[in-house]
């Protein structure tokens, strides 16, 4: 098992995840962040700190595209370890439906 973040981080990019995480396998886009599968050691301690709720185990049904997303993107993206601030509009989007085709950028983050 491992643990995979979803669409409701993208246009949020909360961080508190990384604060926790024990092995630095978090990974930032532009405007989300990803997890490196075969990193997480599914611990699951980011989990419950994802104030979008958008961190899932791989158990959960439909995660086997989003597995295969966060694998794709943490290869590209620079690996993050601290916090930083959200996006201006993680409230006004949190929970909003078709992020993943509205707003989701490939480029990587600033890293940290």
């Amino acid at each position: 098992m491992t643990y995979i973040v979803t669409d409701n981080c993208i246009a949020c990019k909360y961080t508190d995840c990384v604060e926790v995480c024990p092995v630095d396998c978090f990974y930032e886009g532009e405007n989300m962040l990803v997890i490196h599968p075969d990193e997480c050691i599914d611990c699951g301690v980011c989990e419950p700190e994802c104030p979008a709720d958008a961190i899932r185990p791989d158990t959960e049904p439909d995660m086997e595209g989003w597995v295969e997303f966060n694998r794709k993107y943490s290869e590209m993206w620079p690996v993050i370890v601290a916090k930083i601030d959200e996006l201006p509009e993680a409230q006004e989007r949190d929970g909003e439906p078709g992020k993943l085709e509205k707003y989701f950028s490939e480029a990587p983050g600033k890293g940290s």
